[in-house]
């Protein structure tokens, strides 16, 4: 089995969708997906005359911001990818981490600030997706998730994968992203990846930027027994390419 994180960004671009679903619709072992959705969401919060607020890359969610989280995760963009999927002929679901305790959190601390109901993951119960993953359907995640007090909270996407793929025994767990691969210095695809490996790149500056949190995404959850993690553009998860890492 093997999870599939969409980014929100991926979700407006064109076409993506539709090509996402011919490429699932041909993996023939079980397929989990789950998403984000920060494009839409801070889209909204401007509707809505709402600033978003960020904090070392985490977004501060008061209760209005989770309103449109929710709205945005769980309704708008969850049954976008359902809706693309069913027409390719993938029987697919849509949830949240709500819905049936699937994902379980407590509030996430900072050093420095209150970050609002933004929840860290402490808990999942697989059982209602490995029934689903056994009948043949594949599950859509959205990473709104359940306090133990019955609050809801908002969960790093990235997060919530990861503790899907481990909880679920996934054999790899796929960031999709728009870029096809990790670089080398020379601007060439690096096919493989250890943490130590990845370590060195960062600090001697050939992994920057924005690809810095995508690899630092991947080295977690081989952190916490997925066996791998990959990243990958649509085209390379239909030929098997991208950077894998591994321990």
């Amino acid at each position: 089995m093997q999870l599939l994180k969409i980014g929100g960004n991926e979700l407006s671009d064109p076409g993506f969708l539709e090509k996402l679903a011919a490429i699932v619709a041909g993996i023939e072992e079980p397929v989990v997906i789950v998403h984000g959705g920060g494009r839409a969401i801070a889209d909204m919060q401007a509707r809505l005359g709402l600033k978003p607020v960020k904090i070392d890359g985490l977004r501060v969610t008061d209760a209005e911001s989770l309103a449109v989280s929710q709205m945005v995760l769980s309704g708008q963009a969850n049954k976008v990818i359902v809706a693309a999927l069913l027409a390719a002929g993938v029987v697919a679901i849509g949830l949240s981490g709500v819905d049936g305790g699937l994902l379980r959190c407590v509030k996430k601390q900072h050093p420095t600030a209150d970050l609002g109901f933004v929840g860290q993951i402490v808990e999942v119960q697989p059982t209602i997706l490995a029934s689903l993953i056994a009948q043949g359907i594949t599950p859509v995640i959205s990473p709104i998730s359940l306090g133990f007090e019955g609050q809801v909270y908002n969960v790093n996407a990235d997060e919530a994968a990861g503790a899907l793929a481990a909880a679920l025994g996934a054999r790899v767990l796929n960031f999709i992203s728009n870029v096809p691969a990790v670089l080398d210095q020379d601007q060439q695809p690096i096919q493989y990846l250890t943490p130590g490996q990845t370590e060195l790149l960062i600090q001697s500056g050939v992994i920057h930027g924005g690809m810095v949190p995508k690899v630092k995404a991947a080295l977690a959850v081989i952190g916490q027994g997925v066996p791998s993690a990959r990243i990958v553009n649509l085209s390379g998860l239909e030929a098997g390419s991208g950077t894998l890492f591994s321990q």
